[in-house]
C-alpha cells in the first residue's frame, strides 16, 4: 500500500504538471490512472480494516488419550 500511495502521489504531480502545460490528452490519460489508482487504495485500505479471523475449531484427543465419548 505504501508505494501504491507514493504513485497516487507521483500521479496527482504530474497530472498538476499536464495541465499547466496544456497536454490535454496527457491529463486524460493521467486523470484515469489517478481515479484507478485511488480505486485500487480504497480497496485495500477497507480490507485493512476487516479484522477476520478464522475458527479452526477444536481437536478431538479423545483417542489419543483413551478417553471415549458415551454417545456412541
Amino acid at each position: 500500500m505504501p508505494r501504491l500511495e507514493e504513485i497516487h502521489d507521483n500521479l496527482l504531480d504530474r497530472l498538476k504538471e499536464a495541465k499547466d502545460q496544456g497536454w490535454l490528452g496527457e491529463v486524460a490519460s493521467i486523470e484515469t490512472s489517478v481515479a484507478a489508482a485511488e480505486d485500487k487504495l480504497a480497496s485495500m485500505r477497507e480490507m485493512a480494516a476487516k479484522h477476520t479471523t478464522t475458527s479452526l475449531g477444536m481437536p478431538n484427543f479423545g483417542p489419543q488419550t483413551g478417553r471415549h465419548s458415551s454417545d456412541r
